[in-house]
């Protein structure tokens, strides 16, 4: 172990041990911080609406405060962008982490504060790293730089109290501490240039000059970054440049898909692959063990978790399915949505992800999708909602009818750009196939944001294409899979090209 490596253990130890209780008694940590923020927030506007003041319990919680999707807490969000005071924390909330919509808003704006960012947000990042190390006694990961590719941040223009807005990684780093710069690359004026083209060619111009031993981000957005390094230096592999590099810590999307490109620029048996379950609206989970890929829950982040069987989902927002579990009713193998209550100001807020646990104390998990139908090949997130309205869109532009269609990701390979492929069975095609493609590329950018940035100078997708499907392909295809009639219907958005190749199959056939 190097001498960095070694002071960062010991200064880590106090961590490490608290993490090992939370293994250990993951309630008790729940317990304590669901007092805490209950408390913050019995001042604010939200508490007072739902009388926080006579709460004392998690059954009375529950009881009072409605779980909340982001169409039904953007009224109190619109308020705090105003410039309004304890709305919905009781300290103030300078920063929105902008993310992509619901089915019925383009973006969403998370309220950060900074309680979150120190007990969260932070505070994760610095539990996986000092996992990591004391786990690899030989790593170097210390003695070489953190690769972070960033976002961009500006003011919050929509609002009028002087709040800012921007990719969480934006927020994290503009908010970082000046000893964090000393083993991080690149600079802060790079990382968050807002352009990404004009930022992956800075960083190409010092990518030799930098020992970089750890890469942190979404992998789509990286790959493409070091596919345009090795362009850049007319290197063979990425090991060429950064011999040292041991680490990518990846989150946001599905890792599978670009597992095989990976390896292919970075052939180093050394290199670890570690998932992180990083939000805008919080960091709660990580994969301590290389092994397994499942990741363990944070119970001491500042969050509060609820869980509810993903079938009974429809039933609680409605009121009419009260039985939430906690950390300290969950069981494995259930598939739950995740709802989190926070101090960044989110009460009984559900995330939108699904998770499963595949063990108890400690309480670990794995991802299993999301509680709406979306697609996330390329961290675009793209529901159902923008979708279905940007197809309707294009089809009154051009004129045009749509029998049944399905969407699936053409993945990044051999150094090419990821893409959406839409499968259409047209009542009435477009007079020109290409132009309906067109079209329906900017009405899905108008729907959402981040597909709009990941298309924008085709910097992580390329324009989508559409396959004219024969009529009858559809019904060919639920016939062969015994689905036809009842309430069988097409699987619309996919994150496998499973459904996309049968269809291709069934087409080409006489």
């Amino acid at each position: 172990m190097s001498v960095i490596s070694k002071v960062f253990h010991l200064y880590s130890y106090k961590r490490l041990k608290t993490l090992e209780e939370t293994r250990i008694d993951p309630w008790s940590f729940q317990r304590e911080w669901f007092d805490r923020i209950l408390k913050s927030g019995s001042n604010t506007s939200f508490g007072k609406d739902h009388n926080f003041s006579s709460v004392s319990t998690i059954p009375q919680f529950q009881k009072t405060a409605p779980l909340m999707d982001y169409d039904k807490i953007e009224p109190y969000i619109n308020r705090v962008r105003q410039g309004e005071d304890n709305v919905l924390w009781d300290s103030k909330i300078k920063w929105f982490a902008k993310s992509s919509g619901t089915s019925s808003s383009k973006s969403k704006f998370i309220p950060i504060t900074s309680e979150s960012l120190s007990t969260c947000h932070y505070d994760g990042m610095q539990n996986m790293l000092a996992t990591y190390v004391s786990q690899n006694s030989q790593s170097g990961l210390l003695s070489g730089m953190a690769l972070t590719l960033g976002g961009s941040a500006k003011t919050d223009l929509a609002g009028k109290g002087g709040t800012q807005c921007g990719d969480l990684s934006a927020i994290l780093l503009k908010n970082s501490p000046s000893i964090a710069e000393l083993r991080r690359t690149p600079p802060k004026h790079i990382a968050l240039i807002g352009d990404f083209e004009e930022k992956v060619n800075e960083i190409c111009k010092i990518a030799e000059s930098v020992d970089v031993t750890s890469i942190s981000g979404v992998p789509s957005w990286n790959l493409i970054l070091l596919n345009s390094i090795l362009d850049y230096t007319n290197k063979n592999n990425i090991n060429e440049l950064w011999p040292n590099l041991e680490l990518f810590m990846h989150g946001g999307i599905n890792f599978e898909p670009y597992r095989r490109e990976f390896k292919r620029i970075i052939p180093s048996d050394k290199m670890n692959y570690l998932e992180n379950y990083n939000a805008s609206e919080g960091y709660f989970a990580f994969q301590d063990d290389p092994k397994d890929s499942s990741m363990l829950l944070m119970v001491n982040n500042g969050v509060f978790y609820e869980f509810i069987p993903l079938d009974k989902l429809s039933q609680a927002l409605a009121g009419n399915f009260v039985e939430f579990d906690t950390v300290e009713s969950v069981k494995t193998g259930v598939n739950y949505a995740m709802i989190i209550t926070t101090n960044g100001g989110l009460w009984r807020y559900l995330v939108g992800d699904s998770v499963s646990f595949t063990s108890l104390k400690p309480h670990k998990l794995i991802i299993t999708g999301r509680t709406q139908l979306f697609i996330n090949a390329f961290g675009e997130e793209l529901m159902i909602g923008n979708a279905e309205r940007a197809l309707s869109a294009t089809c009154e532009t051009e004129n045009c009818s749509v029998e049944n269609f399905t969407v699936a990701p053409l993945f990044m390979e051999g150094g090419s750009k990821g893409s959406h492929q839409w499968l259409i069975e047209f009542s009435n095609p477009p007079a020109s196939l290409e132009k309906f493609a067109d079209i329906l590329d900017l009405e899905i950018c108008k729907q959402n944001s981040d597909y709009e940035a990941k298309r924008t100078k085709n910097s992580t997708m390329e324009r989508l294409s559409v396959v004219n499907l024969k009529n009858g392909t559809f019904y060919k295809w639920l016939k062969e899979k015994g689905k036809l009639g009842g309430q069988n219907k097409i699987p619309r958005l996919n994150s496998t090209r499973e459904i996309a190749e049968d269809l291709i199959r069934i087409n080409s056939e006489e």
